[in-house]
């Protein structure tokens, strides 16, 4: 039994629809990865932060560049750490954006997926009572 044009290409759009679905859900995936990546940051160094405020004013700082330490005054370090808080929060609140675009994509796939899989059901019930 040979496919209506219009039911193949009902078909067609839904494996299109069901190919940009799994793309976006490994967009999603991508994503949580790097934000995981991001939380565990973003805890290392408030760790330090609070460590950094457990010193005394006059306390030696030293910092590890490459196979080096280097010397660093207290008050430079607790500035590049809060630097790096920002940043680091910076980019969590733009991959939760990012994310919910996703979310949002993903659902409109889902919806459409449906509908076109509805189409397909009635237009085959259709040849079949015929």
């Amino acid at each position: 039994m040979a496919l209506s044009p219009a039911l193949r290409e009902l078909q067609r759009d839904l494996e299109s629809e069901a190919n940009a679905l799994s793309k976006i859900q490994k967009d999603i995936s991508k994503n949580h990865q790097v934000r995981k990546q991001y939380i565990v940051q973003l805890g290392e160094n408030e760790l330090v932060l609070k460590e950094l405020d457990l010193l005394k004013e006059d306390a030696n700082v030293y910092k590890l560049i490459g196979p080096v330490l280097v010397k660093q005054d207290l008050a430079e370090a607790r500035a590049n750490v809060n630097k790096r808080i920002e940043y680091i929060t910076a980019e969590l609140k733009r991959l939760e954006g990012i994310l919910r675009d996703f979310e949002n994509k993903q659902t409109s796939k889902k919806e459409s997926i449906m509908k076109l899989q509805q189409k397909i059901q009635g237009a085959q019930a259709g040849k079949t009572k015929a």
